[in-house]
C-alpha cells in the first residue's frame, strides 16, 4: 500500500494498524497519533500567520507594482525594454554574463527572497495532515486545487521553485507541485493583461490556453511517471508528527537554512551561464527564416532553458518583433519562455523524479512549437 493511497482519514486522525495474516485486511487498534499532533488550536494560529505573511509580502513585491505597471501598459502599450539588451554587437564573455545577471538579479530580488522565505514557511506552518488531504492525492483534484491556488502568487518559474521544493517536502504528489510550480508564471493573471495592452488579444489567447495545458494537463500526466511510491511507514508517520511540535524558530532555520544551501549557487551560477550565451540562444535570423519552421523550433528550446523575471517575456517579443521577427517564432516564446528555465529546473531537481522533470521539459517545448506553428497563421 502506497503512502499517497492510505485513506485520508488515517492520515488527519490516524490510528496504528496491523494486517491479518488471514486476509490482508487493515484494522485499528486503539493507540492514536492525535495525541502527538500539536493543538487544534495552534494549527489555526501557524495557518494564520502562514497567509498573513504570504498576502503582506505578495502585496510588496507583486499586487501594488503589478496594479501601477497595468496603468503604464494600458497608457503606454509598453511595460519597458527586453532584458535581453542589445544583442547585435554582444559576444560571450564574463562581463556579458555578469551584465546579465545583475539586471536580472536587480529584478526578481525581492520576490526571489519571498520565494525562499514562503517555501519554508510552509514546511513548518501548514499541518503536515492538512496538505496530504487536499494536495496528497494523484488525482485531477489535487492538481486542479494547486493550480488554482498558484494564480495569485503571480511568480517566475525560478522564485516558485522554493515554494514547489516545500511543498514537495511535505509529501504533496508530484501533479500538485509541478500545477502550482508552472501555474504561477503562465496563468499569472497580470501578465495576461500586460500581454492584451502591449500585444494584444491574440497573444494573450494563445498564452492562456497553452498555459491551461501545461498547469493542469501535464502536471496532471506527471504523476504516471511517479511508480516509486514509498510503502506506508506509520511509525515514521508518528515521528514526523512528533516533529512538527518541537520549536518553530528550530525548525525555520534548519528549512531556510536547506533551501540556502541546495538552492541559491545552483540559481546564480546557471543564470551566469545563461547570460553569457544569450546570444548563441537567441540568434539574429534571416527575413526569410524569420518565421520559419526552424526557427520556432530554435526559439522554442532556447525559449525553455532561458530565464527571465515575470512578464519579460512581453517586452522581449515586442522587441524582437520590431526587429522583424516572426509571429510563429514569438509565439513560441510566448509559451516556452515563462513556464520553466535551466536554472528553476536545478532548483527542483532534488524534489521530482528526473524522468518528471524531462517530461515536463519536453512537453514545454513541444507545446511551444505547436504554439509557434498556430503564431505563423494567427499572429
Amino acid at each position: 500500500m502506497s503512502f499517497q493511497s492510505l485513506p485520508y482519514d488515517i492520515i488527519i486522525c490516524p490510528k496504528k494498524y496491523k494486517r491479518s495474516n488471514q486476509e490482508g485486511a487493515m484494522s485499528y487498534t486503539d493507540a492514536t497519533i492525535q495525541e502527538n499532533q500539536p493543538s487544534r488550536r495552534r494549527m489555526i494560529w501557524f495557518v494564520a500567520l502562514f497567509i498573513i505573511v504570504a498576502a503582506a509580502g505578495l502585496l510588496y513585491v507583486k499586487w501594488w507594482p503589478y496594479f501601477n505597471k497595468t496603468i503604464l501598459a494600458a497608457q503606454t502599450h509598453s511595460i519597458g525594454a527586453s532584458i535581453l539588451g542589445d544583442l547585435s554587437n554582444e559576444k560571450p564573455s564574463l562581463q556579458s554574463a555578469l551584465d546579465y545577471a545583475l539586471v536580472y538579479f536587480n529584478s526578481v530580488w525581492k520576490a526571489a527572497i519571498l520565494g525562499i522565505l514562503l517555501g519554508s514557511l510552509l514546511q513548518v506552518l501548514l499541518p503536515t495532515q492538512w496538505l496530504l488531504k487536499v494536495l496528497g492525492k494523484t488525482s485531477f483534484g489535487s492538481t486542479a486545487i494547486a493550480g488554482l491556488a498558484a494564480v495569485p502568487g503571480m511568480m517566475c518559474t525560478c522564485c516558485a521553485a522554493p515554494m514547489a521544493v516545500g511543498l514537495r517536502k511535505k509529501n504533496v504528489s508530484v501533479g500538485a507541485a509541478l500545477a502550482f510550480w508552472i501555474g504561477n508564471p503562465m496563468i499569472n493573471p497580470a501578465t495576461l493583461i500586460f500581454m492584451t495592452f502591449v500585444l494584444s488579444w491574440k497573444f494573450t489567447l494563445i498564452r492562456l490556453v497553452f498555459g491551461l495545458l501545461l498547469t493542469f494537463g501535464v502536471s496532471y500526466f506527471a504523476n504516471r511517471f511517479v511508480k516509486d511510491v514509498q510503502p506506508v511507514n506509520l511509525d515514521r508517520m508518528i515521528e514526523e508528527v512528533k516533529q512538527e511540535e518541537g520549536s518553530f524558530i528550530n525548525k525555520w532555520l534548519k528549512s531556510i537554512g536547506n533551501m540556502l544551501l541546495y538552492i541559491v549557487p545552483a540559481y546564480v551560477l546557471s543564470v551566469l551561464l545563461l547570460g553569457a550565451g544569450r546570444v548563441w540562444l537567441f540568434p539574429q535570423l534571416s527575413e526569410t527564416a524569420a518565421n520559419s519552421l526552424i526557427a520556432i523550433l530554435i526559439f522554442a528550446i532556447a525559449g525553455m532553458l532561458f530565464v527571465i523575471p515575470t512578464a519579460a517575456e512581453i517586452p522581449i517579443i515586442q522587441t524582437f518583433m520590431a526587429l522583424g521577427l516572426g509571429g510563429g517564432p514569438a509565439a513560441a516564446l510566448l509559451v516556452t519562455l515563462p513556464a520553466i528555465s535551466l536554472p528553476s529546473l536545478l532548483m527542483v531537481a532534488k524534489s521530482f523524479p528526473k524522468k518528471v522533470l524531462f517530461f515536463v521539459s519536453v512537453s514545454v517545448v513541444a507545446l511551444g512549437i505547436v504554439s509557434g506553428l498556430l503564431g505563423m497563421y494567427l499572429l
